[in-house]
């Protein structure tokens, strides 16, 4: 009896906690990665869900795991009824990145270059623990998606080149790619978000990234905000087609 009320309050418990946050940590070969995940509500492990994986700025890195919620966390946890996923925001330790990146220079004329060797510990824990939840038997493979504001624009687009098979549509807003990898990110639908007045990260990165993506054949597409700096995340999260662009794709 004691057995069947634990059993029963477990449930209850876990059940309670669907359409929230809940705090984790995934360990793999090449360190600890801090994550928030949240599941849909009346989650059924019999059933199967899209994966939604949102990578954070670098104003959100750290060792909290709460920090990385601050951007982006409230639109899909107001849109879970409508869009039910399984939703995961990792975040990136303090003082490290998503990307290997080399940037020189201050404003719109800041040159900024995305290496293209091998991940680095955050992005190589971030593709580890991506490719444990694909093997889920409750995550549909064929819908997963990613987006990220920023450094995790950035580190958006490597994912895109790094798994392109993999992933069914992307969203990247103010952030820099590699213009040689854009035919291997060919398969991913992408829409670029960008403010015209960034000076932290120029809007013609995002526009270059579209436009060798477009050569390459790929579908990509872009918008760009006047009077607009670095925060284009705020105008991007309201616009009404940013989670149907993502949600309406599979690879089925």
């Amino acid at each position: 009896m004691r057995l069947m009320i634990f059993i029963l309050l477990a449930s209850c418990g876990l059940h309670a906690q669907n359409g929230e946050y809940i705090a984790k940590v995934f360990e793999s070969e090449s360190g600890s990665l801090n994550y928030n995940i949240m599941y849909p509500h009346d989650f059924d492990e019999h059933e199967k869900y899209p994966l939604m994986l949102f990578l954070h700025g670098a104003g959100e890195r750290g060792s909290d795991n709460k920090a990385q919620l601050i951007h982006g966390s409230k639109l899909f946890r107001d849109s879970l009824a409508k869009y039910p996923a399984i939703v995961i925001f990792p975040q990136c330790t303090k003082d490290d990145y998503w990307v290997d990146l080399k940037s020189e220079g201050k404003g719109q004329g800041r040159s900024m270059e995305v290496m293209t060797g091998e991940p680095n510990p955050n992005m190589e824990r971030v593709i580890s623990l991506v490719d444990r939840m694909l093997e889920e038997k409750y995550v549909d493979p064929s819908r997963f998606y990613v987006a990220g504001l920023s450094m995790g624009g950035m580190g958006t687009m490597e994912l895109a080149w790094r798994m392109p098979e993999k992933i069914t549509a992307a969203i990247a807003i103010c952030g820099v790619g590699p213009r040689e990898k854009a035919a291997t990110m060919k398969p991913v639908p992408f829409w670029f978000f960008h403010g015209v007045d960034d000076i932290v990260v120029p809007s013609r990165y995002s526009v270059q990234m579209l436009r060798a993506m477009q050569v390459s054949g790929g579908k990509a597409k872009i918008t760009l905000y006047e009077n607009t700096g670095h925060n284009s995340w705020d105008q991007a999260f309201v616009d009404p087609d940013f989670l149907p662009f993502l949600f309406s794709k599979s690879k089925s």
